[in-house]
């Protein structure tokens, strides 16, 4: 399974780290997630993804449904940098 790293800033890290919708938008797509803050206090967090597939998670985050969680967890979706594993 693939193991991929998102970056990007948010609105709100303490909102951000204590929603569900992650779990609720990658978990029926058989992709799971580890959340990070940075040391520094800035907002800018990440995400540790293990996915099916690479191509998966990028038709996953180009949808509505992905749109529309990241508008409510605050991310900027503007700020995303993607890190593929290997």
């Amino acid at each position: 399974m693939p193991t991929v790293i998102a970056v990007h800033e948010v609105d709100d890290v303490d909102r951000w780290l204590a929603s569900p919708r992650r779990d609720e938008f990658f978990g029926p797509l058989g992709m799971t997630g580890r959340t990070f803050r940075h040391q520094d206090g800035s907002n800018r967090v990440g995400l540790i993804v293990e996915t099916p597939s690479i191509e998966a998670l990028e038709e996953a985050l180009q949808s509505d449904e992905a749109a529309e969680a990241m508008k409510h967890d605050g991310v900027r979706p503007e700020t995303m940098v993607i890190l593929v594993e290997g």
